[in-house]
């Protein structure tokens, strides 16, 4: 190249370098996913109730980007289900699974989320063989919570169901081709597997979905070649720290978060060690979401019984206040 041209373009380009930068600079110092987002509410059933992936997204994002402060509310309620369908003898008879679309009204209006994050499915098929119109009910819950949410401002980002793992539960599952399942279908993964194949399709219509169920499903094929009796779920549902910890991972990816950080850590405990006080933000916020998550489904209600009652809603915002101001004190130390 003749020097002429050279100068010529190191002294037009020079100037754009610095343009650029700053730049980029600014676009990490938040996720542009999340642009305007303050609340996220988080809906789904038992293993969005015990919070853990939350805890994790939660903890993340104080100590990463602490001069974005969000609100992330746990309204997970156990036994859930949003295609409003409960098998025969739930719960030992004592109560029929409840069903979203009951408390959802009362969710919005009194939460007033900008992005809801909703995880269903699991209980959604009752634990039975695949059947066309229980899939149909699981398909018209999922669309109606799409109309509600958006009629009210808020986005959704929907997960796809974890997954279902029989082996840890193998003397208590059921074969194909019984009229009835008192306890569940051992190939019930395969249920699961086309109501995620469905939602990942959904995508092509502009919807916001993030696949868990692939990624679990992958992990333990992957790890059961070194260990054939390691699993996510030690009951056959609820996952284990690693489960949870794979859950948040791939909605922070999605969101935007620095893919080299979050991939690279085991757990939650490991990410946060990047940051000085990693484990104290961890410890914080776990404190301020098991508090607010009773005392908001109490605020809520809804017809699920056995749930610890919270604190009254107020009290519960005023200790969460201390915890938010203990919590970016220490992220921003």
């Amino acid at each position: 190249m003749p020097n002429s041209l050279m100068s010529y373009l190191v002294r037009f380009l020079a100037p754009l370098v610095f343009v650029v930068a700053p730049l980029a600079i600014a676009a990490a110092d938040d996720l542009p996913e999340l642009s305007g987002v303050r609340r996220i509410v988080f809906l789904g059933d038992s293993i969005t109730y015990s919070g853990q992936y939350i805890e994790a997204i939660d903890s993340y994002l104080a100590a990463r980007y602490p001069d974005h402060p969000r609100e992330l509310l746990d309204l997970g309620l156990p036994s859930e289900t949003i295609s409003g369908l409960s098998e025969p003898g739930h719960a030992g008879g004592k109560f029929p699974r409840p069903d979203l679309h009951e408390r959802l009204e009362r969710v919005l209006l009194k939460t007033k989320p900008d992005l809801v994050v909703a995880c269903y499915g699991m209980n959604c098929g009752i634990y039975y063989p695949f059947s066309a119109e229980r899939f149909e009910k699981f398909q018209a819950g999922i669309l109606r919570l799409r109309e509600r949410a958006e009629r009210g401002g808020a986005n959704v980002l929907h997960i796809t169901p974890p997954t279902f793992d029989p082996l840890p539960i193998k003397s208590r599952t059921l074969p194909a081709g019984l009229p009835e399942y008192l306890q569940p279908f051992e190939g019930y993964n395969e249920v699961l597997d086309q109501y995620s194949v469905w939602l990942i399709a959904q995508r092509e219509k502009g919807w916001q979905v993030v696949d868990l169920h692939g990624p679990m499903n992958r992990f333990l094929a992957e790890q059961r070649t070194i260990n054939p009796q390691l699993t996510l779920a030690n009951d056959g549902v609820h996952m284990n720290a690693t489960g949870h910890w794979l859950a948040a991972q791939q909605i922070l990816l999605h969101w935007g978060a620095p893919a080299d950080e979050v991939r690279s850590a085991k757990s939650i405990e490991e990410l946060m060690l990047i940051f000085p006080n990693g484990d104290e933000v961890l410890k914080l916020v776990q404190q301020r979401q098991r508090l607010l998550k009773d005392a908001w489904l109490t605020e809520v209600g809804h017809q699920r019984p056995g749930m610890k009652a919270g604190l009254p809603l107020t009290e519960a915002q005023k200790q969460s206040a201390d915890f938010t101001k203990q919590i970016l004190a220490a992220a921003r130390h």
